[in-house]
């Protein structure tokens, strides 16, 4: 079990946002948010959105760094992935 989040490259609301997800649960992932004091309010579908600003922090928590296309990857293989209008 294992959170991921990829570089901050998405732009949004003036900055840029990463995209936190879980290989495992849903459950890990609205965990680990949590400890890391995200909002409710940032999760997506199947992913968590982190501001810049919070990448080193979510890094430091235990999250592993991946690629974007690597986050769809795995949430696809664990059959997590939630796409727009489902």
């Amino acid at each position: 079990m294992t959170v991921y989040i990829d570089p901050p490259t998405w732009p949004g609301h003036g900055r840029l946002w990463s995209h936190l997800i879980s290989d495992a649960s849903y459950a890990e992932l609205h965990a680990f948010a949590a400890d890391l004091g995200v909002p409710p309010r940032a999760f997506e579908r199947d992913h968590y959105d982190i501001p810049s600003h919070r990448y080193a922090d979510a890094v430091a928590a235990g999250a592993v760094e991946a690629r974007s296309r690597d986050l769809v990857r795995l949430l696809h293989a664990a059959g997590l992935r939630r796409r727009k209008g489902t």
